[in-house]
């Protein structure tokens, strides 16, 4: 099962994730809400999910390490400030939400499969080994991280 982990970059992921969520929907039942509300829900949903990604790229960048998460042997620190003493994987959880957004747009209840598997593929085959490299790398300081955050919430 190694074949997969660290292939996919997970913003690709998301897209297709979202492509196939898209193409699902077309012979799903929709469910009707109001546009307002519907609106509101999916804008809700992407200021949170703003609020993670942004502010986890941003301490990347101020700390000049790599976000590119297909080669994270090339991580040059341990970013445990801001978002991430709340999470250890800002970013998936804000690419979840905008599957989760994207799913309210779609208007199908069935859609929500498609964040499910997202979050269970990051799980498996992005953040599982990026945690083993973190803790070759960062030794008893990323051990020590992982003790006091939880990995998504």
């Amino acid at each position: 099962m190694r074949l997969l982990e660290n292939k996919i970059p997970p913003p690709v992921l998301t897209v297709l994730t979202g492509a196939v969520m898209y193409a699902a929907s077309t012979y799903t039942n929709k469910f009707v809400m109001d546009p307002i509300a519907q609106g509101l829900a999916i804008t809700a949903v992407m200021v949170i999910a703003g609020f993670f990604g942004i502010r986890a790229i941003r301490l990347f960048n101020q700390t000049k390490t790599t976000i590119d998460p297909v080669h994270i042997e090339n991580a040059s620190s341990l970013v445990t400030t801001g978002i991430y003493q709340i999470t250890r994987n800002p970013m998936y959880v804000s690419l979840t939400l905008m599957l989760c957004a994207w799913a309210i747009w779609l208007a199908s209840p069935l859609q929500l499969i498609g964040p499910a598997f997202f979050a269970v593929f990051i799980n498996r085959f992005q953040i599982i080994p990026e945690e083993r490299m973190m803790s070759e790398k960062f030794d008893s300081e990323y051990e020590d991280y992982k003790s006091k955050v939880r990995r998504w919430l």
